[in-house]
């Protein structure tokens, strides 16, 4: 495994950059991919946020997943601590899901429920475009990884049926898909 630590407007201290790559081999020993795991440091200067002040962001592709966790603290060290925690705690449930996958039939997400919410278009202003590639998968997998990156929501391309869906966290806790027609 391949630990890349790295500050975002600041510079890591060597000690604090060991721990942290010790932290996270440690926490990553659940997955022996050798793949690279990417742990940025943020501080924030701004005296009315003194118990976040220090951000640890842990993100790794692991078995085509993309793992993502972060955690805020007022020391460093407490930081790395529950972000590697965390991160244990994903790399667990990224792994018992792949294994229960195997061993039971999937699930069919389409059967559940959606529904779709009207945008309003009022003079609405692009701040932000994110681009990335679309493998095929099944929405078992996506709603899995909608979850591994903490969203709300995940747009993909449905290996079933070759359209782009999305899945999305309901406000009952559940999870909904959206297809075209």
């Amino acid at each position: 495994m391949t630990v890349r630590v790295h500050g975002k407007n600041m510079q890591v201290p060597s000690d604090m950059s060991e721990f942290a790559a010790d932290r996270v081999e440690h926490a990553g020993r659940i997955f022996d991919d050798g793949g690279e795991v990417d742990v940025e440091f943020t501080v924030s200067h701004n005296p009315r946020r003194a118990d976040g002040k220090f951000r640890v962001e842990i993100t790794t592709n692991t078995a085509g997943h993309i793992v993502r966790v972060e955690a805020e603290a007022a020391e460093e060290r407490t930081a790395v601590d529950l972000a590697c925690d965390r991160y244990e705690r994903q790399l667990r449930k990224l792994k018992t899901k792949l294994i229960q996958r195997n061993r039971v039939s999937n699930k069919d997400l389409n059967q559940m429920s959606s529904q779709s919410d009207e945008d309003d278009d009022r003079g609405v202003e692009i701040v932000r475009t994110k681009r990335f590639s679309m493998k095929p998968m099944s929405a078992e997998e996506a709603a899995l990884q909608m979850d591994l990156l903490g969203h709300e929501f995940f747009f993909f391309l449905d290996a079933d049926t070759d359209r782009h869906c999305v899945v999305y966290r309901r406000r009952d806790g559940n999870v909904g898909l959206i297809e075209p027609e």
